[in-house]
């Protein structure tokens, strides 16, 4: 979408091109600017949102799941009638969207990110917004934002809290700077084990959709270059100096370019079990789990056992045996893209 002072939709967008910030200039440049989302859940849909409101050119809207009621209480493009519907978030979040902007181009992709998919869905986007709840799918964010040279915003909550930060690859740390690993699956908790308040969602990827504005305005000098992190119950804001980090860690990702999560040497990967009706999920690097703490955040869905060898749960008609090394068997399904979802959803990442 090309935006010009004498379009008629461009009066919708007079209220921001007043602020110094955008004016003119930056808004013509939102309207060319191609984003790529990665998930249209809570931080994706207010993401999407704004976004769309804003004025973005193309925006794509990536997702591999499907609209569930508990999803209502922070997922704010969605209602009743997308869950009866069995809509695909991206889908619904994409008819919802272009009610609100026609002039957008909005591009719904149901898919699991991976690493096999990752490049070619971020190759031809100006900024890759993190609306994830999935860590590995995050490390694949950075390892592609790094090895393509594109700017991209990360953003995580879970109960109360939440943390965000911008990454401009040779400018700032990257993720695995700052992070050099991932959690271990069960350390972290879950959405579904900790709960979530929906403020701080809304928190969250508001500073984000402000980063994002930033960078496609081409306001680089105002991006954020600092670690934010919130907590709305207990009333903590912190800014964490990250920005001396760069250059300064030997981060393998961004100083010696080994894209460990693009190549496969990091991640999970999926088996349908022939006959069982099961799936089992392991990751390429094994963990070391605790489940006396997994068994405590699991406790609140229903009975939960273990021993030395493996902790064993039920949650909405499937079993899940879980493994020290992070392996997990779900049964109740041949689907892996299902299994995948349902690992990230009550084991972590």
């Amino acid at each position: 979408m090309e935006t010009k002072s004498n379009d008629p939709t461009f009066e919708r967008y007079s209220r921001q091109m007043r602020f110094p910030g955008i004016g003119e200039a930056g808004q013509k440049r939102l309207g060319n600017s191609h984003v790529t989302l990665c998930g249209c859940g809570a931080l994706g849909t207010v993401l999407a949102n704004a976004l769309v409101r804003a004025g973005v050119g193309h925006l794509r809207l990536i997702d591999r799941d499907f609209i569930e009621t508990h999803n209502l209480q922070r997922q704010v493009l969605f209602d009743e009638h997308d869950v009866a519907e069995n809509l695909p978030k991206a889908e619904a979040a994409a008819r919802k969207l272009g009610a609100v902007n026609s002039s957008v181009h909005i591009e719904p992709v149901v898919t699991d990110i991976d690493r096999t998919n990752i490049l070619d869905l971020v190759r031809d986007a100006d900024l890759i917004l993190d609306g994830t709840d999935n860590f590995e799918i995050r490390y694949l964010i950075n390892d592609a934002a790094v090895k393509l040279n594109k700017p991209w915003v990360y953003g995580g909550c879970i109960g109360s809290h939440g943390q965000t930060m911008t990454i401009l690859p040779g400018q700032t740390p990257c993720l695995r700077c700052v992070f050099e690993a991932a959690p271990n699956p069960g350390e972290a908790g879950t959405c579904e084990t900790a709960g979530v308040l929906s403020p701080i969602v809304n928190i969250v990827a508001s500073y984000q959709a402000a980063e994002a504005l930033k960078i496609l305005a081409g306001k680089l000098d105002k991006v954020n270059r600092e670690l934010i992190y919130l907590d709305v119950w207990d009333n903590i804001q912190r800014r964490i100096k990250i920005a001396p980090l760069l250059g300064k860690v030997d981060c393998p990702c961004c100083r010696h370019r080994r894209f460990d999560w693009l190549e496969g040497d990091h991640g999970a990967h999926t088996t349908s079990l022939c006959g069982r009706n099961a799936v089992q999920v392991a990751h390429r690097t094994p963990s070391s789990l605790n489940f006396e703490d997994m068994a405590r955040h699991l406790e609140k869905l229903g009975s939960v056992s273990y021993n030395r060898f493996l902790l064993k749960f039920q949650v909405d008609g499937y079993e899940f045996t879980v493994f020290p090394d992070g392996r997990a068997i779900i049964k109740g399904t041949n689907d892996v893209d299902k299994a995948r979802t349902l690992y990230a959803k009550y084991i972590g990442h």
